[in-house]
């Protein structure tokens, strides 16, 4: 009667029920949600959400994922924009380019993509605005000979 199993659950906090493409279900278009999103078949379009993206081990994207945060098992390929942490499993098959705040990668991922990552506020991170020490327009290149 008082267990934790009978308190209604919360909504998530982008203020929705998570949303489900099931394996087996190909979609083609594009997506717009307020809520997170799990992807476990296969979409041609792009997805934007102020959520979470997640693609399942047998899931695949094909276009351009805007979003908060994302956990990917699955394969992408396109433009993905993260504006916190993108986490990839060691199953994860990545094409394209990425622009992500933070990057996890288990062992075993693929990672073809070029990958610009920004600080907070979506702002570069200085380590990525620097030249190359082979530059000879970059000044600590001067300074390190």
């Amino acid at each position: 009667m008082f267990s934790d199993k009978q308190k209604p659950r919360a909504m998530n906090e982008t203020g929705g029920q998570p949303n489900r493409i099931e394996r087996n279900t190909k979609i083609k278009g594009d997506i717009v949600s307020e809520a997170d999103f799990r992807i476990d078949g296969k979409l041609d379009g792009n997805v934007k959400t102020s959520g979470k993206v997640v693609i399942g081990k047998g899931g695949y994207i094909n276009g351009k994922v805007e979003c908060v945060n994302a956990d990917i098992e699955g394969s992408f390929n396109g433009e993905l924009f993260v504006t916190d942490l993108l986490s990839l499993k060691s199953s994860a098959i990545i094409e394209g380019t990425v622009s992500v705040s933070k990057l996890a990668v288990e062992p075993g991922a693929t990672f073809n993509a070029s990958c610009n990552m920004k600080g907070k506020g979506g702002a570069p991170s200085t380590a990525q605005e620097s030249k190359p020490l082979g530059d000879p327009k970059n000044e600590r290149a001067k300074t390190a000979r």
